[in-house]
């Protein structure tokens, strides 16, 4: 599948600002979360999630990742609470990974990289759609969540099984990781990861880049690295 855009040496994270000079702009995404740096927040409260299943509607490769999509014309599968105020529907989620456990995840925390991030990608109901609440400082909440390599397993895309024990989270003002870049996003960074096994890290670097009528170019290292905090704020739920 080919794009403007993509994580090869030629159109990579580093070229992006060509082309969207955003890139370089006050309130980028992923960073580096230094727990040193955060500050535990009082007045931020516990997530509040709460999924359906009935509304994936397809799994689908963008050519990026793979993503499952949801229905989101209605308050079925919704985020409330934590850092937000009023209802975020949730559009859909996909993951980013490397192309060895050394790396793949999107947000570091201390420097530490991990496998895989899960993004749950939510919009704000205030406005009528996604595409324009993506526009809006406000607009989006993502949930990310760390992919750590041990033994268990997820066998279906209920988002709730995706979610770790613990949602004691990290949040701040970022944007999306991928073009446009748009800066409208809440991110709210879950501490705890989950777990997943080699075989099924496996089948995620098994996915290809390319159309069936390109040469094969598997999906991997399909991840922005860590951009300049620039004076945000890091705020913890948690001590």
């Amino acid at each position: 599948m080919s794009h403007g855009w993509g994580y090869a040496e030629h159109n990579g994270p580093e070229k992006w600002c060509d082309n969207f000079p955003i890139a370089n702009g006050p309130r980028q995404s992923p960073i580096d979360i230094q727990t040193s740096g955060s500050s535990y927040d009082e007045s931020l409260k516990a997530l509040k999630l709460q999924y359906d299943p009935s509304t994936s509607l397809d799994i689908l490769n963008n050519g990026h990742s793979f993503q499952v999509t949801f229905a989101d014309n209605d308050d079925s599968s919704t985020l409330t609470e934590g850092p937000i105020s009023g209802k975020y529907r949730l559009k859909q989620f996909h993951f980013h990974w490397g192309a060895s456990d050394d790396k793949g995840s999107e947000h570091t925390v201390d420097g530490k990289c991990y496998p895989a991030e899960l993004h749950l990608v939510h919009w704000n109901t205030e406005y009528p759609s996604f595409g324009e609440a993506a526009s809006k400082p406000d607009g989006l909440a993502v949930v990310g969540v760390f992919l750590e390599g041990k033994q268990t397993s997820f066998t279906n895309f209920d988002p709730t099984i995706l979610l770790p024990e613990s949602l004691d989270y990290w949040t701040y003002l970022g944007s999306l990781t991928t073009p446009p870049l748009l800066e409208s996003v809440t991110w709210i960074v879950c501490k705890q990861s989950i777990s997943v096994s080699s075989e099924q890290m496996k089948k995620f670097r098994s996915l290809l880049f390319t159309a069936e009528d390109e040469e094969a170019c598997c999906m991997v290292n399909n991840y922005r690295p860590p951009q300049p905090l620039k004076g945000r704020e890091v705020r913890a739920s948690f001590k």
